[in-house]
């Protein structure tokens, strides 16, 4: 997508929900631009006195236009600009769910005029006129996809503007350091000398805060991605078990036969706030099958790839010889120790590892989940990656700030070794260009095809 000034002649079109057969009881089609309300009138009709005024729902019939056959029965929502999403005119049909009778309603309006609009351009717009932030445009997106009640609050905080103002805030005062620089290269014999101290402070204070911001990147990238966690152990452990009682559903097959999953299981929960993948490995063990030893293979991988590893022990067996091949294989990955089959073995289990968290489990009986998904949260926490925080930056915002902070560190470094004042501003410069383009305040072309090729054609 190339990303410009709106072209005020275009009316983009586009499907707003999701389109799934047989489901769903509305489906929306949305139009911006300034023919937006002349295609409406085109197609729609709506009976009796009805008036078309901003931000008025309609009533009445989606109509050919030569033919005025009737496509659907629909509601018609105005939104005249500036007082709609993308401050143009905006109108909305809402039709039917289902395939059809949306799809003939957006094919006639690219017949009437409208072009299909490229994905983001709704939300790209909105940012180009001024609506939005670039912050703001991203929460969108963030909301959209969020897989848990946390995220979801996260997008919120986003979209109301919080982590653009703390933003604006540190830029702004980084622009006032490089006035007061500036007007001293300009102006030296005209101003006093320039208050070293006070500069330095203003720069420590504003690094500070960057910092800060910097560290909720992993809170982020939490929330918006969720928690790898690997269920790992022998063969027969219960590992399969343990998926299906925590998932509350049969996602694996469980058989009283070793070797019994052959791949990777994935389910997807919540826990504590945090989206979790949950994958389930093949036992590993020496296989002499090769379908086993592709599954052994691939739950080695997850193993070396996942945030958590529950190592899942036999109570009635006890610690073996290959429990610690295991142990050696994830035991430098962040680990909780499942010990499962606590029904059948009333004796505690020793281990020969310590400082290891352990929870007890009965899967089969359904019995230890709230203390699995307890340990859990304790991990989040300890970690930090499950603090309430007003804001928790993406990768490409923790990228910039990345930069602003290493450009801050050489103005000071430049201000330590005594530097002229020109040397300043290179690096003062540098700061407020990647705060700058974190908001959109300070950005190219390529950073915005990149960040709205992601939204779905709708947003």
């Amino acid at each position: 997508m190339t990303v410009g000034p709106v072209e005020q002649g275009e009316t983009i079109a586009a499907i707003a929900t999701a389109v799934v057969p047989q489901q769903g009881s509305v489906s929306i089609v949305r139009l911006s631009g300034v023919s937006a309300v002349a295609i409406a009138r085109q197609l729609f009709h709506a009976p009796g006195q009805q008036v078309w005024e901003s931000h008025r729902i309609l009533y009445g019939h989606v109509r050919q236009p030569q033919t005025h056959q009737v496509i659907d029965e629909a509601l018609l929502l105005l939104m005249y600009g500036p007082r709609s999403y993308t401050r143009e005119d905006v109108v909305e049909f809402h039709c039917h769910g289902g395939i059809m009778a949306v799809q003939q309603v957006l094919q006639h309006c690219l017949a009437a005029g409208a072009r299909l609009a490229q994905p983001g351009e709704f939300t790209l717009r909105a940012f180009l006129n001024g609506r939005l932030d670039l912050t703001q445009a991203e929460s969108v997106a963030d909301l959209v996809g969020a897989q848990s009640p946390q995220a979801a609050q996260s997008a919120l905080v986003g979209i109301q503007g919080h982590l653009a103002q703390a933003i604006r805030q540190l830029r702004q005062a980084c622009l006032s350091v490089l006035a007061e620089v500036e007007a001293r290269i300009d102006f030296e014999d005209d101003l006093p000398p320039l208050d070293e101290g006070a500069v330095k402070d203003q720069l420590e204070d504003v690094l500070t805060q960057v910092r800060q911001i910097l560290a909720t990147a992993n809170q982020g990238e939490l929330l918006r991605s969720g928690l790898k966690v690997a269920i790992v152990g022998r063969p027969n452990v219960g590992k399969s078990s343990l998926l299906n009682a925590w998932s509350r559903c049969d996602r694996a097959i469980v058989t009283d036969l070793p070797g019994t999953t052959r791949d990777v299981v994935e389910s997807r929960l919540v826990v504590g706030g945090v989206p979790i993948q949950v994958l389930d490995t093949a036992g590993i063990r020496e296989a002499s099958d090769q379908v086993e030893q592709l599954g052994v293979r691939r739950s080695q991988a997850a193993a070396r790839a996942a945030d958590l590893v529950l190592l899942t022990l036999d109570a009635t067996e006890g610690w073996t010889a290959a429990d610690q091949t295991l142990y050696s294989l994830v035991k430098d990955r962040p680990l909780i120790v499942v010990i499962n089959k606590v029904d059948l073995q009333p004796e505690p289990m020793a281990l020969p590892i310590k400082s290891v968290s352990t929870v007890q489990t009965a899967a089969a009986q359904h019995q230890g989940i709230e203390a699995l998904e307890a340990a859990i949260c304790d991990h989040l926490h300890q970690g930090g990656l499950a603090a309430d925080l007003d804001l928790a930056i993406n990768q490409r915002q923790a990228a910039a700030l990345t930069r602003a902070e290493m450009a801050l560190l050489q103005v000071k470094s430049t201000i330590a070794d005594q530097l002229p004042l020109d040397f300043w501003t290179i690096d003062l410069r540098s700061a407020i260009a990647a705060l700058g383009e974190i908001t959109g305040d300070d950005l190219t072309e390529s950073v915005l095809d990149q960040i709205f090729s992601r939204f779905c054609i709708g947003k």
